[in-house]
């Protein structure tokens, strides 16, 4: 089976959260939602769906996939997504291997080339990566930065009566976080992702110490740089408060460095940044041969969250299904894609298990 066509496709659609918008930065807003899709076409008539990282850079993304990934990947040969993906990786080192927009790129097409595959084998990805049967997963709300504590509370207190019995914010002061625990009350589990927010290990002590009466399950990426693995470490023998790590990893390698220098109680690869499927499912048994929890990254909207929801399902125990906090105008993954009480139906055809609604790409589509 060839590879016979590659399309990047960037669509944007507006969302509600129950709260204003979110503070907007220079490198992007949060006026829309954006989803870059990766369709790819095989010369047996199979298509498979994948997901770039578009948070921010999308328009660069989409640029990398059409002039590099594009490239290197059209009229090849393949029999398994790992093995082809493990070949451009290698072929696209100088410009991939740290992460960034070809890496990115090439996430998206592993996770398209697992699509393919399921559905030439007739399986969903779940069973391929040895999975046991279910219907859904545990889901927690993945919520926006709001700032005001205000509003944060009658988020989080939204969210619970939504069915959420998990919940992540992305705040940085201890008011926030006091804010949430009212909203969401007692047995609500807080995570809080400040995405490398201090430099100083002293201050996240110190945030850890002052928000430890509201019980955080854990707390995400404190420190930046994210690939400065021994600050990890030395800061995670110094707080009670569990570290998670790794969504910002550009390959498997950083987190088996990341796992040796003891810088995470939970790994957190994902798959629209490390090598999609493939490099997501390699850092889960890693994670796991070292007695770390993985719980992936899956804030999106698109095949990339599905993918998540694969291997989530194929993990042992019960890793939580990260799904971001809002409502889109419109869902171009209809039936998948949502929540119902705190929990994300998996879907059971082959490969991904769904159906992308052109009509709604072309409606939102920018590029």
């Amino acid at each position: 089976m060839k590879i016979a066509a590659i399309e990047p496709i960037l669509v944007s659609i507006p969302f509600e959260h129950g709260a204003p918008r979110p503070p907007a930065t220079r490198s992007h807003g949060y006026d829309h939602i954006n989803i870059l899709f990766l369709r790819v076409e095989t010369d047996t008539g199979i298509t498979g769906w994948g997901e770039a990282f578009a948070i921010s850079g999308g328009a660069v993304t989409h640029k990398a996939i059409a002039e590099t990934v594009a490239r290197v990947a059209i009229a090849r040969d393949f029999v398994t997504a790992s093995e082809l993906s493990d070949q451009l990786k290698r072929e696209t080192n100088s410009v991939a291997r740290g992460g960034g927009p070809v890496a990115f790129g090439l996430s998206a097409l592993d996770i398209a080339l697992w699509d393919i595959e399921g559905k030439a084998a007739g399986l969903p990805i779940w069973r391929m990566l040895g999975g046991s049967a279910k219907h859904s997963v545990d889901a927690y709300a993945s919520l926006f930065r709001i700032g005001i504590p205000q509003h944060v509370e009658n988020v989080c207190r939204a969210a619970v009566a939504r069915g959420f019995r998990k919940i992540k914010l992305h705040e940085h002061s201890v008011e926030a976080v006091a804010a949430a625990r009212r909203g969401a009350g007692a047995g609500v589990d807080i995570m809080v992702d400040v995405n490398c927010y201090w430099t100083d290990p002293d201050e996240v002590v110190a945030f850890c110490e002052a928000t430890a009466p509201y019980d955080i399950a854990w707390l995400e990426e404190p420190l930046y740089p994210s690939d400065d693995y021994a600050a990890h470490g030395a800061l995670r023998k110094r707080v009670q408060t569990p570290i998670s790590h790794g969504e910002n990893l550009g390959n498997v390698a950083d987190l088996k460095a990341l796992l040796a220098a003891g810088g995470a109680d939970i790994a957190q690869p994902s798959p629209a940044k490390l090598c999609g499927i493939t490099g997501v499912w390699r850092s889960a048994q890693l994670a796991l041969q070292a007695g770390v929890r993985c719980v992936p990254h899956s804030p999106f909207h698109g095949p990339a969250l599905i993918a998540a929801a694969h291997v989530v399902a194929a993990l042992p125990g019960n890793a939580p299904l990260e799904l971001r906090y809002c409502d889109l105008e419109a869902n171009p993954l209809h039936p998948y894609g949502v929540w119902s009480n705190g929990a994300f139906a998996l879907p059971q055809a082959p490969g991904l298990g769904i159906e992308v609604d052109m009509e709604i790409v072309k409606k939102y589509r920018v590029l």
